[in-house]
């Protein structure tokens, strides 16, 4: 096989904060050395020069929904729009010709944006369009939609509300078009499927632009919202491969879990399969995050519980039976105590770890019993500027102190990795890392919320590096610059550890390499 020198850069190695190499030698997508370009010229076959980049371990998102990227990419982004009356022309002038019957789907709208905090009724979609009209909230645990969504679901006056969501009503029991969480479900299972061949074009979009931002990598949930998983999976075998790598592990909902237990194929070790996901609540945004106490700004509710304590018992059991961990979105502190509880009942596998995904609002007792437990925090640093200051009011002052708490988890020693949640976020790296180390949106001009939780430069690249081979178990193979481990790499023009915190929004992505390929090149 041919040895590969990649040299003249400096090398993190993400063994600490300072430890540097300038050049590695690879051969057959593995590191087999690191150190000093003289020691390794003459062994190699092809020595490139990096021109004084800045190289670390590949940058992979945690998570990430990777089809729903792709489409975001392609379609109108909802999350963009400041106020209602903008979204609505905008979305008037979109459906002009916008073909009879034909469903309409955008994704994105965050009323936390508007002046006046407005959520659109079925009413004034109506005004849009006679198509049935979907557009979901940027959590994707709520969404509008005018009257002829409601009747192709077949929503009245007298529909009740499911045990895991909520259906809006006005003053007179109607139905405004507002949805949250299970109640969705009634909605979305009369939209129709869209193609295999639409699902490859928004992933190879989804690709393009990930590798033009430095990631190797990600996880990814998209296995239960097109169909059959046959749909979604035969497209990731479709774009990713030999022919063009990337390292996808695949999280798979418990609703298609035990199917593709016993059906599915991968692609290994392009695309390879992970952790059963569920559910537990919903987002603090639209007040469906299960709390242990009411909303400080709505004290009739304390959010939404999508699953009672024993199903949610019985879902991770399962999940053993089969020798597999967990990956459960919990955000609310009631959410993460049932969980929590759930994996005490039934420990992890010897092999396997578990991740609890988001983990925004956790309490003391909570952090003493993770600290117990084999469990990896699956965090989103952007959600810090997205969220505050609206999310104080949500939440409180008694409970800010172990919300988004990231430094206090590390110094606990508990293991993180980091994720935008695309579609949901915005993927680039770089705001993830300066939301992580800032705590603010770039241009604003403060110190940043709970400025005393910032991450560290290291830390925050720990998240994208170190933290997300922790969550998959293969932080034995991925995650640091060193022999043996994979030959994945993401190239910066510029020092991310060193300069004023803004230089890490200037950072340009150079080269993204994959097993010791080159798969972008600016």
């Amino acid at each position: 096989m041919t040895k590969i020198c990649f040299h003249h850069a400096t090398f993190y190695t993400m063994r600490d904060s300072r430890h540097t190499i300038e050049a590695v030698l690879v051969e057959n997508g593995k590191i087999i050395e690191t150190g000093f370009f003289e020691d390794m010229e003459k062994r190699a076959d092809t020595c490139i020069d990096l021109a004084g980049a800045f190289v670390y371990p590949g940058f992979v998102d945690s998570h990430i929904h990777m089809i729903g990227h792709g489409d975001k990419l392609r379609y109108i982004d909802l999350s963009k729009y400041m106020s209602p009356s903008e979204m609505v022309t905008n979305l008037k002038n979109l459906l002009s010709n916008h073909p009879k019957d034909e469903w309409f789907i955008a994704e994105g709208w965050n009323e936390n944006n508007f002046d006046n905090q407005k959520i659109l009724s079925r009413y004034e979609l109506d005004e849009l369009s006679t198509s049935p009209i979907v557009l979901k909230r940027i959590c994707r645990h709520a969404m509008i939609v005018n009257s002829a969504a409601l009747k192709r679901a077949g929503i009245t006056k007298d529909t009740p509300d499911p045990e895991d969501g909520v259906i809006i009503r006005d003053e007179h029991g109607e139905p405004t078009g507002y949805l949250m969480d299970g109640a969705m479900a009634f909605v979305e299972k009369q939209i129709p499927e869209v193609s295999v061949a639409q699902l490859v074009t928004s992933l190879e979009t989804s690709l393009s632009d990930l590798i033009s931002r430095g990631f190797t990598g990600v996880h990814t949930e998209d296995m239960s919202y097109y169909g059959d998983y046959t749909r979604p999976l035969e497209a990731f075998k479709t774009v990713i491969g030999n022919d063009r790598k990337f390292r996808v592990n695949l999280l798979r909902h418990h609703t298609v879990f035990e199917k593709m237990m016993h059906e599915a194929t991968y692609e290994e070790p392009w695309i390879e399969p992970g952790a059963m996901k569920i559910f537990i609540d919903g987002a603090l945004g639209g007040r469906t995050a299960l709390l242990s106490e009411p909303y400080a700004d709505d004290n009739s509710t304390s959010g939404v519980s999508i699953h009672s304590q024993e199903e949610l018992d019985a879902l991770v059991s399962k999940a053993r039976s089969f020798n597999e961990a967990v990956a459960v979105h919990a955000i609310g502190d009631m959410g993460m105590e049932m969980i929590v509880s759930a994996i005490e009942k039934h420990p992890v596998p010897k092999g396997k770890r578990d991740r609890l995904i988001h983990a925004n609002v956790l309490r003391e007792d909570l952090v003493a019993r993770i600290e117990k437990l084999d469990i990896v925090l699956d965090i989103q640093p952007s959600f810090v500027p997205s969220d505050f200051p609206w999310v104080q009011e949500r939440l409180g002052e008694k409970r800010l102190d172990w919300a988004y708490a990231w430094k206090k988890l590390l110094d606990r020693g508990i293991k993180c990795s980091g994720g935008s949640d695309s579609p949901i976020e915005e993927v680039d790296p770089r705001l993830g890392l300066y939301a992580a180390i800032a705590r603010k949106n770039p241009g604003e001009i403060h110190g940043g919320y709970q400025p005393e939780e910032k991450l560290s430069r290291y830390d925050a690249v720990a998240l994208y590096t170190i933290g997300s081979a922790w969550a998959i178990g293969k932080e034995k193979e991925r995650g640091y610059i060193q022999e043996n481990f994979d030959a994945d790499f993401t190239v910066f023009d510029r020092d991310l550890f060193n300069g004023p915190d803004e230089q890490v929004l200037e950072a340009q992505v150079v080269k993204t390499i994959i097993a010791g390929e080159i798969v972008f090149k600016k």
